[in-house]
């Protein structure tokens, strides 16, 4: 844990405001939610919660079966990093996502894109080369929650109106997964 050398008093109704700069370098936004934890020295710990990140087990399974029906790289994220990944990159899990991914599932768009296209979109901020991209926004009670996105190297593999279909088809069950959790 690293002092910030900020400090804020507790409001009459035990309110606190985080201040902008601690929410914009842990990428807090509004109506994210936080979970409190109690530490042994007396301390109030904040961390973000993702309820993604409740069901990893589940996506990883989920981004295997992905990858061996499809053939494509497949990733999933929540909002803020890369949760399971299937087919190569697996080292990237844990990954925060780039803000132009960020930016992209705000759209709340299906989309598949080429290098090279003014759609295609890098995953997190690392190279990770890709010929092809498809990618489609998990929806949870209205809320953007994450992405599936999957991913080839092999220029000669296009993607297409099937994908986006598998794309459409695992963010749509993610999505009711997680308004059952």
């Amino acid at each position: 844990m690293r002092a910030t050398g900020i400090s804020r008093s507790i409001d009459s109704l035990g309110r606190i405001v985080i201040p902008k700069e601690i929410r914009k370098n842990m990428q807090i936004r509004e109506a994210d939610l936080l979970e409190f934890y109690a530490g042994d020295e007396g301390e109030i710990i904040l961390k973000k919660y993702s309820p993604m990140g409740e069901m990893e087990a589940f996506a990883r399974q989920y981004a295997e079966s992905l990858y061996q029906v499809s053939g494509f790289v497949s990733m999933i994220t929540d909002r803020d990093k890369l949760i399971a990944v299937a087919g190569g990159c697996k080292n990237l899990v844990g990954e925060k996502i780039s803000l132009s991914l960020q930016q992209r599932m705000e759209e709340r768009k299906t989309l598949i894109a080429q290098v090279g296209t003014v759609e295609f979109t890098p995953i997190i901020d690392k190279p990770c080369e890709a010929a092809w991209q498809g990618m489609a926004p998990i929806l949870s009670h209205g809320d953007v929650v994450g992405m599936v996105i999957l991913l080839t190297k092999d220029e000669e593999k296009k993607m297409g109106e099937v994908e986006r279909k598998l794309l459409l088809a695992a963010a749509t069950f993610l999505g009711r997964q997680q308004e059952l959790v």
